[in-house]
């Protein structure tokens, strides 16, 4: 058993980019507060936090390692190097799923533009995790249109976490959110609707009971 303040978090925040040329980029919709509260949080019951984040506008909170990054693939390296030094792995970050297969050096016009885009999957950071993951707690998020808690469910197992935090894509943007917490021994819990500061305190709660 480690006290709190021993253990060593990564949290994840905000969105990737991935670039269609120098200018133009596919995004989400993620403003990253949801992940600089949990960063917030961590760092209330432990010194130990490192925050890897894509772009926001937001400011990192104080007394954290932070890394910036932009690319799901820069991002990916970023949590793979300090993945083995951490007990508490929290991924929120809405990476991209899809890039461009190929990204134009100089700005694309709408005469060279012929109506398709190639995409090809980027890698998928939390499933590689699972893999590697050993005496870590691992975390992740679910932001679904449909079937929420069944492709939560499904999340859960296939990546090998310990708790997904599904909620709506109504999350997105907001002050506040209202999850479900699935837990891997299979019991789940519903929270009310919290401002993400609060909610964050949930969770970070949640984890270190996990943890004892």
């Amino acid at each position: 058993m480690r006290s709190s303040e021993s253990l060593r978090f990564l949290v994840t925040a905000g969105p990737t980019r991935e670039f269609l040329d120098p200018i133009r980029f596919i995004s989400s919709r993620s403003s990253g507060k949801m992940g600089y509260a949990l960063a917030e949080a961590a760092r209330t019951v432990s010194p130990h936090v490192v925050l890897v984040s894509g772009p926001t506008m937001l400011t990192p909170p104080s007394a954290v390692d932070y890394v910036s990054v932009t690319t799901t693939q820069e991002m990916a390296d970023a949590v793979l190097a300090q993945f083995g030094g951490c007990d508490v792995v929290i991924m929120v970050a809405a990476v991209c799923d899809f890039r461009p297969k190929q990204m134009a050096l100089s700005k694309i016009s709408k005469k060279a533009f012929h109506g398709v885009l190639e995409l090809e999957p980027t890698v998928d950071i939390l499933a590689e995790l699972g893999r590697r993951k050993r005496s870590q707690t691992l975390v992740g998020f679910a932001a679904e249109t449909d079937d929420l808690l069944a492709n939560a469910r499904t999340k859960l197992q296939q990546k090998n976490l310990d708790l997904i935090v599904a909620n709506t894509t109504d999350a997105f943007e907001s002050e506040t959110n209202t999850v479900t917490l699935l837990f891997a021994d299979g019991h789940t819990e519903q929270l009310p609707k919290l401002q993400k500061r609060d909610l964050a305190m949930a969770i970070i709660e949640r984890v270190v009971k996990l943890r004892t």
